[in-house]
């Protein structure tokens, strides 16, 4: 075991700009479980629908010090749920499916944004999209499929 290297600490961003998301109109979204383990992620009104997003902290790194692909995976996950949930007309639903291409490295302290939309519905299926972005840098896109549900 002498050659594993013990895992990296966060890496801030380089001349990170305190960027504080009340002051630009987010509102933290919490929730219970493990959201709130891993949030809070911030929410603003958009058009007819909602942006989503969160600030990479410390406890976001991986052993490489960069945000974790499983944050931001989880992270497209919850934007699009709920950005497809609004679009359809806040029925329970289950992801069935969600790809993921991580397309740059996101550092502690950046502030990533998802940029979410409905792509197509059928009866019982909403195709999803997004882009991960710090700014204009997309670091993420991703794809998936909500399965809309009955009743409970």
């Amino acid at each position: 075991m002498a050659d594993i290297e013990p895992p990296a600490g966060p890496v801030v961003a380089e001349n990170p700009v305190a960027f504080d998301p009340a002051a630009a109109g987010w509102e933290p979204y919490r929730d219970e479980g493990f959201i709130g383990l891993v949030g809070p992620f911030w929410t603003r009104p958009s058009g007819d629908g909602f942006l989503y997003a969160f600030t990479a902290e410390p406890k976001h790194h991986n052993r490489r010090g960069i945000v974790q692909g499983g944050m931001l995976m989880t992270f497209a996950d919850r934007a699009m749920g709920m950005t497809c949930w609004y679009a359809n007309a806040r029925q329970p639903q289950a992801t069935v499916q969600l790809d993921v291409h991580f397309v740059d490295a996101v550092q502690i302290g950046e502030f990533v944004e998802a940029k979410c939309r409905v792509v197509r519905r059928t009866r019982a299926l909403i195709f999803m999209s997004a882009e991960l972005v710090v700014g204009a840098r997309v670091v993420a896109t991703a794809n998936g499929v909500w399965k809309t549900l009955g009743a409970r």
